[in-house]
C-alpha cells in the first residue's frame, strides 16, 4: 500500500500520510448482497420522498411558515446526508471498489457527520417551536417567526460546520504508518484516527465534545422541553383541549425516537456488553438511512396541512387545461 509524504508548514514536522484506505465493513456479511439491494430501494424512497416534501413546502404559499421552515431545512439535510453516504456504500461494496483516496474519506466523513449532526440540532429547534407554541400560544407569532427561525437554523449551520471542520481537520495532522483498513462501511472518525501512530489526544477530545453535543445534549434538551409542555398541558382543564394540543407534537416525537433511540441503543450496547462487528455495522447503516426514509413519510401521513397541500397540487396540476 503506497504512502506519500508532505510536511506541515507550521512545526516542519513530516506526517505519513496514505494514498488510500480501506473499507471492510461488509466483507464477512453473509449475502450481503440482498441487504445492499434493500439499502438501494431505501435510498430512492429516501429521495423520492424527500424531493416530494420539499417541492410541496417549496411551491405551497401556505406553508411558509417557521414550521414548516425548519421541516424543509429537515427534509434537505435528510436528503443530502443520505446521498453523501448511500451511494459510496453501493460502490464500495456492491462493486467491490473498497479504496478509496485519502482526500477523498476526509471528504466523506465531513459531509456525512455534518448533514447527521444537523439534523439532530433541527429536531431541537422543532422542539423549541412546539414548546413556545404550547407553553405560550398567544405570543407564538411574535416570538416564533420565519427571520427568528431562518437565524437558528443559521447558527446551527455555522456551529456544526465548524465543529464538524475542526474535527476531521485534525486527522490532517496524524502519520498512518500501520495499517490502512476501516472496519466500518464510510469513513468513521473514532476507526481512523485510532490507525494513527502519533499523539491523538486532541482527537480524543474532539470525539467527547461531539458525543456530547450531537448525542446527548439534543436529547436532553428535547425531554425537558416536553417535561414544560407537560407542565403546561397538566394545567389545561379540558381534556379535549389537553389532547389537542398533544396532537400537534406527535409527530415530532415519532422522529425524535426514530432519530435518537437507534443512535442510544448501540451506543449502550457497546460500552454495557459485547456488540457483534457485523451487528454494529448494520445497527449503524439502518441509523443513517432509516431516519431519512421515514420523516417525509410520518409528515406526509401524520400532518393535514401537507397532505391537503399535495392533493391541491395534484389536483390543480391535472385540472389545468392542454394547451395545443
Amino acid at each position: 500500500m503506497s504512502v506519500f509524504l508532505k510536511a506541515a508548514t507550521i512545526s516542519n514536522v513530516t506526517f505519513v500520510r496514505p494514498a488510500k484506505f480501506y473499507f471492510s465493513g461488509f466483507s464477512n456479511i453473509p449475502h450481503v448482497t440482498y441487504f445492499l439491494i434493500f439499502l438501494c430501494f431505501v435510498y430512492i424512497m429516501t429521495v423520492v420522498g424527500n424531493v416530494l416534501l420539499l417541492s410541496v413546502i417549496f411551491l405551497v404559499k401556505t406553508l411558509h411558515t417557521p414550521k414548516y421552515m425548519i421541516v424543509f431545512n429537515l427534509a434537505l439535510t435528510d436528503l443530502c446526508g443520505s446521498t453523501a453516504l448511500t451511494p459510496k456504500v453501493f460502490e464500495t461494496f456492491l462493486f467491490d471498489r473498497t479504496d478509496i483516496v485519502y482526500e477523498a474519506c476526509l471528504s466523506y466523513m465531513f459531509f456525512v457527520y455534518f448533514f447527521t449532526d444537523v439534523q439532530s440540532w433541527t429536531l431541537v429547534i422543532m422542539a423549541y417551536d412546539r414548546f413556545i407554541a404550547i407553553c405560550f400560544p398567544l405570543r407564538y407569532h411574535s416570538i416564533v417567526t420565519n427571520p427568528a427561525i431562518a437565524a437558528m437554523l443559521l447558527l446551527v449551520w455555522v456551529v456544526i460546520m465548524s465543529i464538524t471542520a475542526c474535527t476531521v481537520g485534525l486527522l490532517d495532522r496524524h502519520s498512518f504508518c500501520g495499517s490502512l483498513v476501516i472496519q466500518s462501511f464510510y469513513c468513521d472518525h473514532g476507526l481512523i484516527y485510532r490507525l494513527a501512530c502519533n499523539d491523538t489526544s486532541l482527537n480524543k477530545i474532539m470525539a467527547y465534545v461531539v458525543f456530547v453535543v450531537i448525542i446527548c445534549l439534543p436529547p436532553i434538551l428535547i425531554v425537558l422541553t416536553y417535561v414544560c409542555i407537560a407542565i403546561a398541558l397538566s394545567r389545561i382543564a379540558s381534556g379535549k383541549e389537553r389532547l389537542k394540543a398533544l396532537k400537534t407534537c406527535t409527530s415530532h416525537l415519532i422522529l425524535v425516537s426514530v432519530f435518537f433511540l437507534p443512535f442510544l441503543a448501540t451506543n449502550i450496547a457497546s460500552l454495557t456488553s459485547y456488540l457483534h462487528p457485523n451487528a454494529r455495522i448494520i445497527n449503524s447503516t439502518l441509523t443513517h438511512t432509516i431516519p431519512p426514509l421515514l420523516n417525509p413519510i410520518i409528515y406526509s401521513l401524520k400532518t393535514e396541512e401537507v397532505l391537503n397541500s399535495i392533493k391541491k397540487l395534484f389536483k390543480n396540476s391535472f385540472s389545468q387545461p392542454i394547451k395545443i
